[in-house]
C-alpha cells in the first residue's frame, strides 16, 4: 500500500483514478510516497525519505521547489493543458472588462434608489461608455496551450492576431489560426497591439517583463490582460502608466497588495482555473501522472525530469534519477552485468541537467542493488518495481 497525501482539496474524481488496493489516499497519511497539491506552499517543507514524487493539479509549480526537489530524486509533475479552456474563457471575458466598464457600470447601478431609476440610468449611462473588440489588434505572448486558445477564439471574435512565444514547437504552430501573424520578437507585439494578454510561467527571465520600459513601447491606451502570474507585470510602473492614460486598462487574477490599490485596475482573485471542469481535469491529469510514476516508473508532464515511458518486458524495473553527466550510464550498467543480470531494455533521456534511466531486467534483484547504484557517482535515487 503506497500513502498518498492530500496538501489542497483535490477533485474526488481525481483521486477516485488510485486504485484503493494500491494506494491510502488523505490528508493525515504519514512518510507518504507520493503528494498531491493545489497552491499549498512547499518551499519551507522537509520532505521524507519515501517522497518519490509530487502532483501538481495545475499548470505553475512556483509554490515547489522543483530544482530542491531534483537533487533529492523527487519528480514533480503538473498538468499542462487541463486548465486551459477555463483560462481561456475568463481572458475572454477580461477582453470585454477592459473595454466596456461593465464592473463600474454595475456598481454605479447598485447605488441607484427611488421610483425614477430608470430615468437615471439613461441619465447616467454615458460615463460608462466603451468600445468594441472587433477589428482591434490582440497581441498575445505565449503560444502554449492557454495562449492558442485564447488567439483562436479571438481571430473568431473578429480581431486581429499577432503572437510572439520564442519555444513555439511545430505541433504548437499547426494549432493556430492560419490568420495569425506570428512576430519574432516581443516587441513587435508591443508596437503592434491594442490589447496585450499574457499566457507564459513566471522564470527570472520573464518576471517584470512588462515594465516601464516595455509599456513606452506599446500603444497609448493600451489595455493589458495579465492571467498568468502577478510577477510578470511591474506593479509600480503599471499604477504610473494608468495613472498617465499610457495604460487604458488593466486586468490582472492576482491581486497583490500593490494591484489592488491601483485605480481603475480590475483585480479579479484568482479564477483563472476555477472552474468545476477545470479542477476535475486537472486532478484527473496529476493522479494518472503519480499512478504510472509509482506503479511502473515511466514520467509524464514532468518539469525536472526528463519524459519516459516504455512498455514492461523484464521480471523487474530499475528506475534511476541522476545527474546529467558522463559515465553514469556505463556503472549503471555495470552493476547488472557482474551479477549476471541481463539488461532486456533500457531508456535514457535527460532535461537540461537532470536525467532518467529505465532498465528492464531479466531476473529479480535485491535492495542491495539499490544501494550500490546509489552509491554511483551522479545517481540521486535508484528504485526497483516488483511485476
Amino acid at each position: 500500500m503506497k500513502n498518498i497525501q492530500l496538501l489542497n482539496k483535490i477533485a474526488k474524481v481525481g483521486t477516485d483514478r488510485l486504485d484503493a488496493a494500491l494506494y491510502n489516499v488523505g490528508t493525515d497519511v504519514e512518510a507518504p510516497e507520493g503528494i498531491m497539491v493545489r497552491s499549498a506552499k512547499m518551499h519551507e517543507m522537509t520532505f521524507n525519505k519515501e517522497l518519490l514524487a509530487i502532483a501538481r493539479a495545475g499548470a505553475g509549480v512556483n509554490n515547489i521547489p522543483v530544482d530542491r526537489c531534483a537533487t533529492e530524486g523527487i519528480v514533480v509533475f503538473n498538468t499542462p493543458g487541463a486548465n486551459a479552456n477555463g483560462v481561456k474563457e475568463l481572458a475572454l471575458c477580461a477582453l470585454l472588462l477592459a473595454s466596456r466598464k461593465v464592473v463600474d457600470g454595475i456598481n454605479w447601478a447598485k447605488t441607484l434608489t427611488g421610483a425614477d431609476v430608470a430615468k437615471q440610468v439613461e441619465a447616467g449611462k454615458s460615463q460608462f461608455g466603451g468600445c468594441e473588440i472587433a477589428g482591434k489588434t490582440l497581441g498575445v505572448i505565449g503560444l502554449g496551450a492557454i495562449g492558442a486558445l485564447v488567439a483562436n477564439a479571438a481571430v473568431a471574435l473578429g480581431m486581429n492576431v499577432v503572437g510572439c512565444d520564442p519555444y513555439l514547437s511545430v505541433d504548437g504552430a499547426w494549432n493556430l489560426d492560419r490568420s495569425i501573424r506570428h512576430a519574432k520578437t516581443y516587441e513587435e507585439v508591443y508596437a503592434a497591439a491594442d490589447y496585450i494578454t499574457l499566457h507564459v510561467p513566471a522564470t527570472p527571465t520573464t518576471t517584470n517583463m512588462i515594465c516601464a520600459d516595455t509599456i513606452a513601447q506599446m500603444k497609448d491606451g493600451v489595455k493589458i490582460i495579465n492571467l498568468a502570474r502577478a510577477e510578470l507585470v511591474n506593479a509600480a510602473d503599471i499604477a504610473a502608466a494608468m495613472e498617465s492614460g499610457k495604460v487604458g486598462a488593466y486586468v490582472v487574477d492576482f491581486p497583490t497588495e500593490e494591484t489592488v490599490a491601483i485605480p481603475g485596475a480590475l483585480t479579479i482573485p484568482h479564477l483563472g482555473a476555477s472552474t468545476e471542469e477545470s479542477e476535475d481535469n486537472c486532478a484527473v491529469m496529476a493522479a494518472v501522472e503519480l499512478d504510472e510514476y509509482l506503479r511502473l516508473g515511466n514520467i509524464r508532464n514532468s518539469v525536472n525530469y526528463p519524459n519516459a515511458s516504455m512498455p514492461v518486458s523484464g521480471a523487474m524495473r530499475v528506475c534511476v534519477l541522476h545527474a546529467n553527466v558522463p559515465a553514469v550510464l556505463t556503472n549503471v550498467a555495470s552493476v547488472f552485468a557482474k551479477r549476471g543480470i541481463n539488461i532486456e531494455n533500457m531508456l535514457n533521456n535527460s532535461k537540461g541537467e537532470n536525467a532518467y534511466t529505465m532498465l528492464d531486467v531479466s531476473s529479480a534483484a535485491g535492495d542491495e542493488v539499490v544501494a550500490e547504484l546509489e552509491a554511483i557517482g551522479g545517481v540521486r535515487r535508484a528504485r526497483l518495481i516488483r511485476f
